[in-house]
């Protein structure tokens, strides 16, 4: 294996991680000798050196880390809370009907109810911490199950899910020919100021 190879291996590795790997770690999943792992890492952190780059290596004990450097932490702030802000489109609202009115519930059960693939809205319902991992059922393939959190009341302002509006029908079986449709009778009985969605398309 050539160095050049190494190196982009080692980096794509620790750039995945996002953690602290230790080098027999590198070493077993790259496949190259952990004591050309190390220096592989010394030419690493001597190129983003160089580079001036705005990445950098920890050393963390007898683990190594790819990460920002600290001069940058405002913009990745700004950025992540600026993503974490972002309203909620009406893919995203239909999710969390579905979930809080049927949790837990698998990603299987949200496609199946909204007849598309919804991992990526789900994925980013998770991040906002409006969503959370629920356990996995004793299924093949032990499929992970997702429930509201707390911060879910308190976006929409409720102490329990038992102040969730009333299903749509009487038969108890969620209908979600307009999602948002739940949501705006929601608002309207709590007093909430609508915001218009500026985004129409799924997260």
């Amino acid at each position: 294996m050539e160095l050049n190879e190494g190196i982009r291996i080692i980096e794509a590795i620790l750039f995945a991680s996002g953690e602290p790997i230790t080098p027999d770690r590198l070493s077993e999943a790259s496949g190259i000798e952990k004591d050309m792992v190390i220096r592989i890492i010394d030419q690493l952190e001597r190129r983003y050196n160089v580079g001036e780059s705005a990445l950098r290596i920890l050393r963390l004990n007898d683990s190594f880390q790819l990460a920002t450097r600290e001069e940058y932490a405002p913009y990745i702030k700004n950025a992540l809370e600026n993503k974490r802000q972002a309203r909620l489109t009406p893919a995203a609202l239909e999710v969390l009907a579905i979930v809080a009115y049927n949790q837990p519930v698998t990603k299987a059960f949200v496609e199946q109810v909204r007849g598309t693939d919804s991992s990526s809205v789900v994925n980013s319902l998770v991040e906002r911490e409006l969503l959370c991992e629920a356990g996995r059922l004793e299924l093949p393939g032990r499929p992970m199950t997702y429930r509201t959190t707390e911060n879910f009341l308190r976006c929409f302002d409720m102490a329990s899910l038992e102040e969730l509006p009333r299903m749509p029908t009487e038969d108890g079986q969620m209908r979600l020919d307009d999602p948002e449709e739940l949501w705006e009778e929601y608002e309207r009985i709590r007093g909430i100021p609508r915001q218009d969605s500026e985004e129409n398309k799924e997260e």
